[in-house]
């Protein structure tokens, strides 16, 4: 009785705090954190003060790491005999461009009030700025109502995440006893589809490669030499054809290897979720469901893996017409993974399959862009429970365990270099418009996730 009295002090101080905690996350937002862009590193690393400053307001022990990159925030509570918990969040934003698409300065955030309800507009409101925020806004107004911070906390936010994290995994590696703990708690992610609340359990892997068939030292007339030379164009467009069948299932040897079906639990779980393809695909002008035959949609966008070619070049597309062979071609090709597929086995599988296509007088080149192993949590652990529980209570719908298309690497590297699994719960809608011009937050997130947050603490402490 007396941890629900508690409970319900805190809900009752974060609403009565809402104007303020509103008022702070508009300052954040004002940083132009973007960590791409070389010319705001002054503005990251300003974006990493004003969150440490927060922090030490609370009481937490915070400190400010400096990296190759841009700076590593992580803060600490006092140690209690608590389960430890980590909490991840990025405070860098995306580049603005097209700035002239944007309604209004995307570093002049602003409360708006929409059809659909008030949001908070601004780079940053929703990727991920305002999702950090609702966890210290959690820990803020439970710090006002127990005179404490919950024990056990260890908070680590980034500096890097929009540009790649390449300081992450050297800075885990460095400091791997400071950040285990028993469980890694990931607000980087959004709500189901139709608005109720979710834990995201699975994520998908990712190899990206970029791959560059080279023929003659010139480009050559078509005329001449079209039937006899070889075309790179031709060569890569056929070795790239070749990677599914009419099924859709795709060819390279062994890239199933390590792809599991769902779970029972899940497959009844995401078949009571009711996805609607032909109404997802109609809000991009598309009808039609395509992939391997015999997978339902949530399992060809959550559980399958893929191979998809993101762009390709080579030879005369400019206006009017030029007969010509090109001397090269390129092509950039990403493999979304499940389960426990090896990005490296993939990335080797899809390099012999060109090769095997590209002429003894031509040659390939590979350029790497990235690869992360697939992310599948335990959802024995009683924290999943618990949080899908107090997820419930607050928005009055039970929350749906999901897979996520996409991929966080931060999982994948939390599992892999601190041994500790990561619960991904956010409050993002699909309609934030996040990497977009006129990113927006809903101040309906904003509140009930922070709120969302204190339930979760109290149900795990």
């Amino acid at each position: 009785m007396g941890k629900e009295t508690r409970l319900d002090d805190i809900l009752t101080q974060l609403d009565a705090g809402l104007d303020a905690a509103l008022d702070r996350l508009l300052r954040f937002l004002e940083i132009p954190s973007i960590s791409t862009d070389p010319a705001h590193a002054g503005d990251v690393r300003a974006a990493a003060s004003w969150l440490a400053a927060e922090l030490e307001e609370l009481g937490f022990a915070v400190q400010v790491h400096d990296t190759p990159g841009h700076p590593m925030v992580t803060a600490r509570s006092e140690p209690g005999g608590a389960r430890p918990l980590l909490f991840y969040g990025h405070y860098d934003v995306q580049p603005v461009d097209p700035l002239a698409l944007w309604d209004r300065p995307p570093f002049q955030p602003a409360l708006e009030d929409t059809p659909q309800g008030r949001v908070i507009r601004g780079r940053g409101a929703s990727d991920d700025k305002g999702q950090l925020m609702t966890f210290v806004e959690a820990f803020r107004a439970w710090k006002a109502v127990h005179g404490a911070l919950p024990s056990d906390l260890i908070l680590l936010f980034e500096g890097e995440e929009e540009s790649g994290s390449p300081s992450l995994r050297p800075f885990l590696e460095a400091h791997a006893g400071d950040l285990r703990a028993d469980l890694a708690i990931i607000c980087d992610t959004a709500r189901y589809a139709d608005g109720r609340p979710a834990i995201t359990t699975q994520l998908r892997g990712l190899v990206g490669q970029e791959v560059v068939v080279h023929a003659a030292d010139r480009d050559l007339h078509s005329g001449s030499f079209g039937g006899l030379a070889a075309n790179p164009i031709m060569i890569l467009a056929q070795a790239l054809a070749a990677l599914k069948d009419d099924t859709g299932r795709v060819t390279l040897p062994g890239f199933y290897d390590g792809v599991q079906d769902l779970s029972p639990e899940l497959t009844r779980d995401w078949q009571a979720l009711d996805f609607d393809a032909a109404e997802y695909l109609g809000r991009v002008g598309l009808s039609h469901p395509i992939g391997e035959v015999g997978r339902t949609a949530l399992e060809m966008v959550w559980n399958q893996p893929t191979a998809e070619i993101n762009g390709i070049a080579g030879g005369y597309a400019g206006d009017g017409f030029k007969t010509v062979l090109p001397a090269m071609a390129r092509a950039k090709v990403s493999f979304r993974l499940t389960g426990t597929q090896d990005p490296q086995a993939v990335r080797r599988a899809f390099q012999e399959h060109v090769r095997r296509c590209v002429p003894a007088d031509c040659r390939v080149e590979f350029h790497d862009h990235g690869a992360s192993p697939a992310s599948v949590m335990d959802i024995s652990d009683p924290a999943f429970g618990q949080a899908r529980e107090a997820l419930g209570a607050e928005w009055g719908r039970d929350a749906a365990y999901i897979g996520a298309g996409g991929s966080i690497p931060i999982a994948g590297d939390f599992k892999q270099l601190l041994g500790i699994d990561s619960m991904l719960i956010g409050f993002a809608r699909d309609d934030d418009r996040i990497h977009s011009p006129n990113e927006k937050y809903d101040v309906e997130s904003f509140a009930k996730g922070a709120r969302s947050w204190a339930r979760i603490l109290s149900a795990l402490r």
